[in-house]
């Protein structure tokens, strides 16, 4: 996000509700904000004038949200952040999309571009295995999630010893 713009997580989730919008229907409006936010025309209306002042949109009373290069900068950045933490939380620890897609909204907003980028990293390194090839340990992290108990096949190794400390 651009340094010189600091916003809740609130406005992020207006900014990112704007780009979806006009990405699924051409436009965005109020109503369509105010619905897809489950907030009112007044919460939606205030939001979008704090939006306006920080020039992250345009918006015309009672016509059509657009957000400026900046917004669409900062929307993009947020959602990357959401779908790499939905993957994560789908892909990797196998959470339900539901659960997984409110944490993604949750998190998105204070995960760090350090961890972010190692999240990444981690999933396009799951992702290189094919389907019917899953590492042994990560079978034995999905054996472990479903019975807390640890698969006879890895115990005895410490992954501490086989992980070189991060430079």
């Amino acid at each position: 996000m651009e340094a010189d713009v600091k916003l809740s997580s609130k406005m992020e989730d207006y900014l990112e509700v704007i780009s979806i919008l006009n990405k699924e229907n051409g436009v965005a409006r109020v109503k369509d904000i105010s619905r897809m936010m489950n907030v009112k025309n007044p919460s939606v209306s205030g939001a979008l004038a704090t939006l306006e002042r920080n020039d992250l949109i345009r918006h015309e009373k009672y016509g059509y949200v657009v957000l400026t290069e900046k917004g669409k900068k900062i929307a993009q950045d947020i959602q990357r952040k959401h779908n790499v933490l939905l993957r994560f939380l789908t892909l990797v620890l196998k959470i339900d999309h539901e659960t997984a897609e409110r944490d993604s909204c949750e998190i998105e907003h204070a995960i760090s571009p350090q961890t972010l980028e190692k999240l990444t990293r981690f999933i396009e390194f799951v992702e290189t295995f094919p389907e019917n090839d899953i590492p042994e340990w990560l079978k034995s992290f999905y054996h472990f999630i479903k019975t807390g108990k640890i698969a006879k096949s890895i115990e005895g190794n410490s992954p501490k010893e086989d992980c070189p400390e991060d430079q």
